[in-house]
């Protein structure tokens, strides 16, 4: 790590709000890498994904966590249970609610879940500004303030990259005095195992019907590097609840699991540097999202 000015900063903060109101995105964006998948299904983001950014006066490190929900499975509690104990940690909340949609009772349940939290610094943001025309932002703005009393509001865009600076520095600046947490070069502590899993799931939840993305989970079994670095063989399991899933997944003559192979691989290879040669199958776990051993033995 390099030497740190006087009134450098550095600690956690996450982005809670209901799916899909594009904390992932927003997480990607500042890292500057896709460390966290993105998907239009609900519930997508499983884990705390760590994404870290670097300034000049500041390290920023972004848990990203799933979405805050009335959970209706045992994956929905443990998920639940996951985003609890890290807005216990962390030292900054951001509460993202979209522009193009009026505040609702999800967002307010989520409001009012922040009070348990009084460790953290509150800011607000209001992500897709760019979906909507300026006096709309300018209103949901305002109502957003009658919410509670923030220490900053933040429109940005995360796809058109707009205000993510403004975002970024009073993030920091509410951040503790402290030396770098992590090496300069670090954008993430996930593993590679866990990325490529990630990414295997993202491939396969894209165009599929709604009730396959809470059935979905990737195991990885083998990641093995040829001795001359030129291809990386990936072994890899799907799992789903029913045969029906598995037929959705695989397609007619194995179409589309072809589909979800290449969709992966274009997003592994950049992440390990050479060809990638992978292999998926897809396996059924009965009801695995409550069954206690289907969980553990899936990662939950």
């Amino acid at each position: 790590m390099t030497e740190t000015a006087p009134g450098f900063r550095a600690g956690f903060a996450t982005f809670v709000g209901r799916p899909n109101v594009g904390k992932s995105t927003l997480t990607n964006a500042l890292v500057g890498e896709k460390v966290a998948i993105t998907s239009p299904k609900p519930q997508t983001t499983r884990s705390a994904i760590r994404g870290i950014v670097h300034t000049g006066g500041g390290q920023l490190v972004i848990v990203d966590t799933p979405g805050i929900h009335r959970p209706r499975t045992l994956l929905g509690e443990r998920l639940n249970a996951v985003v609890t104990s890290i807005l216990g940690d962390v030292d900054v909340i951001g509460f993202c609610l979209p522009a193009d949609e009026k505040i609702g009772p999800g967002d307010r349940f989520i409001n009012e879940q922040l009070d348990r939290f009084p460790r953290a610094k509150k800011v607000a943001i209001v992500t897709k500004i760019d979906a909507v025309p300026r006096p709309a932002v300018a209103e949901q703005l305002l109502a957003i303030s009658e919410l509670r009393d923030w220490e900053a509001i933040v429109p940005v865009s995360a796809t058109s990259r707009i205000q993510l600076d403004t975002l970024l520095t009073q993030l920091i600046g509410l951040l503790p005095e402290s030396p770098p947490l992590y090496p300069d070069d670090a954008v993430t502590d996930e593993t590679l195992e866990h990325r490529i899993a990630e990414l295997i799931r993202e491939a396969a939840l894209e165009g599929v019907s709604d009730e396959l993305p809470h059935s979905l989970a990737v195991t990885i079994d083998d990641i093995v590097e040829r001795d001359d670095k030129e291809l990386v063989e990936v072994y890899a399991n799907l799992w789903v609840e029913r045969d029906s899933q598995k037929g959705i997944i695989i397609g007619k003559g194995g179409a589309r699991l072809q589909e979800v192979g290449a969709r992966a691989r274009a997003g592994i290879e950049p992440l390990v540097g050479s060809q990638v040669y992978l292999n998926l199958r897809v396996k059924v776990a009965p009801n695995w999202q409550r069954d206690p051993k289907h969980l553990s033995r899936l990662g939950f």
